[in-house]
């Protein structure tokens, strides 16, 4: 079986052996380290004129991308930490995703930035967040985030395909999983409709088995992809008749992937809706404690029944 981080890794060899102009840039990126997740490996010895390693500087490498792609030198670039991210803002925000407008599209920024994303790592309070609503809006910037069970082969080949700022969210936990097939993608007239993305969707799935083995519940799961540009239509097609509806997200309570699912269904009768998100506080450093603040399975489960309960 193929694990996540083994697909990643084999569509930025495809990214790079497809393009001689190419760049990967990231921290530690270098073999035989390849990156604090090991998404690198072997780059750097297949590729040695096209991988960089760079310094401890997030704003400058995100800068350095940004003028390597209107050169026309595609780059895909790698924020070792989600929670880094932020110091590259002003770049992301008001430079590579601005830049195509302010020429009047004369020019285009072909940059993909990927980042590990979320917590369950023991990491602490500020290597442990989901910061992407915060870069969900901005106008040309696209934003993705993928899980075991996305065709992480296909997704990886459309943003690199689009020639525009892509931000890409890998969640820390899914490296290691084997990929595999969402089961319960197209449940048929179901009873209960959860809507989620990148690391909670395990625990989805999770929950969707045991409720149709135990319960005889039949739960649909629904995978979500794009959050930004967010697709309403598609969220309530995949509703449809279906009048529970859970999500499920690693961010904090508001503003966030949640709300835009609720906006999705607005006007549904008789809806029972509910958002399980992180609670509006910090990532506690202690395992014991993160375990608790973040979303689990048995939260999802215990959500899930609740709505269940509603007529």
């Amino acid at each position: 079986m193929t694990r996540v981080v083994n697909a990643i890794n084999a569509a930025m060899h495809t990214f790079l052996g497809s393009n001689p102009n190419a760049f990967f840039i990231g921290e530690d990126v270098l073999d035989p380290y390849g990156g604090a997740f090991k998404v690198a490996k072997g780059l750097s010895t297949k590729y040695p004129s096209q991988v960089i390693t760079a310094p401890i500087s997030e704003a400058g490498i995100t800068g350095l991308a940004t003028g390597l792609a209107i050169k026309n030198r595609p780059v895909c670039l790698e924020i070792m930490f989600g929670d880094f991210i932020t110091l590259a803002a002003d770049q992301i925000i008001n430079h590579m995703s601005k830049l195509p407008w302010v020429y009047q599209n004369h020019i285009s920024v072909p940059v993909v930035i990927r980042t590990p994303m979320g917590g369950r790592r023991g990491y602490g309070s500020t290597h442990s967040q989901s910061l992407e609503k915060h870069f969900c809006g901005v106008p040309g910037l696209t934003v993705r985030a993928l899980s075991q069970y996305t065709d992480i082969e296909s997704l990886y080949g459309e943003v690199f395909a689009a020639g525009t700022p892509h931000l890409v969210i890998e969640n820390k936990t899914i490296y290691s999983r084997e990929i595999s097939v969402n089961p319960f993608a197209d449940t048929a007239s179901p009873d209960l409709v959860m809507i989620s993305y990148g690391g909670c969707m395990e625990d989805c799935v999770i929950n969707a088995t045991r409720f149709l083995e135990e319960e005889e519940v039949n739960v649909k799961v629904v995978e979500v992809t794009s959050l930004w540009p967010f697709n309403h239509a598609a969220i309530r097609a995949a509703v449809g008749d279906a009048r529970r509806v859970l999500t499920v997200e690693e961010g904090t309570v508001g503003w966030g992937f949640s709300s835009e699912v609720a906006r999705s269904l607005i006007g549904l009768d008789r809806l029972a809706f509910h958002s399980l998100t992180a609670p509006d506080h910090p990532i506690p450093s202690s395992k014991f404690w993160e375990d608790r603040v973040l979303p689990s399975s048995n939260a999802v489960a215990k959500h899930a029944y609740n709505l269940l309960k509603q007529s």
